[in-house]
This record gives C-alpha cells, sequence and structure tokens, in this order.
C-alpha cells in the first residue's frame, strides 16, 4: 500500500513539474485535451465504451482549447493595440 502512494506522489509530481515550461498556448491545449478526455471517458463508460469516449473527447478538447487560445490572443492583442493607441494620444 505505501509502494503505491509512493508511486503516486512521483507520477503526480512528474506530470506537474512537466507544465512548467509550455508555453500558453501548450497548456491551453493540453487543459482542453484532458478535460475532454475525462468527460468522453464518462459519457463512452455510460455508452458501453470508455476508451472510444476519451479519444474522441480528447479530440474534441483539443480543439476546444486551440480555438480558447486562439481567442485569448486576439483578445490580448486588441488590449495591447488600446494600450498603444492611449499612450499616443489616438
Amino acid at each position: 500500500m505505501r509502494a503505491r502512494h509512493t508511486t503516486a506522489v512521483i507520477v503526480l509530481a512528474l506530470a506537474l513539474g512537466g507544465c512548467a515550461g509550455m508555453s500558453d498556448t501548450e497548456r491551453r491545449a493540453g487543459t482542453g485535451m484532458v478535460g475532454g478526455a475525462a468527460g468522453g471517458a464518462a459519457l463512452g463508460a455510460i455508452a458501453g465504451n470508455a476508451g472510444m469516449g476519451a479519444a474522441i473527447g480528447a479530440g474534441v478538447g483539443l480543439l476546444g482549447g486551440i480555438l480558447y487560445d486562439q481567442h485569448q490572443k486576439s483578445k490580448d492583442q486588441a488590449y495591447d493595440q488600446g494600450l498603444q493607441d492611449g499612450r499616443s494620444g489616438r
């Protein structure tokens, strides 16, 4: 039992530590993919095929994460442009 807890802590630490050097795009896409896989697995389990649900959910979540990232980048760009315009007196 103790070995399981130790292994779980090590795996969790490595997984979280691996996210430290990721860009915002990678973090958003990864978060969407993991969330989609979890939701897809849950729905797939109800339908009788958790693996297929997780695979489909991961794909949809990845796409959602990428779209969210593009939205955030657009919003940040508009903010920066407004800030520049305000400083230049336009």
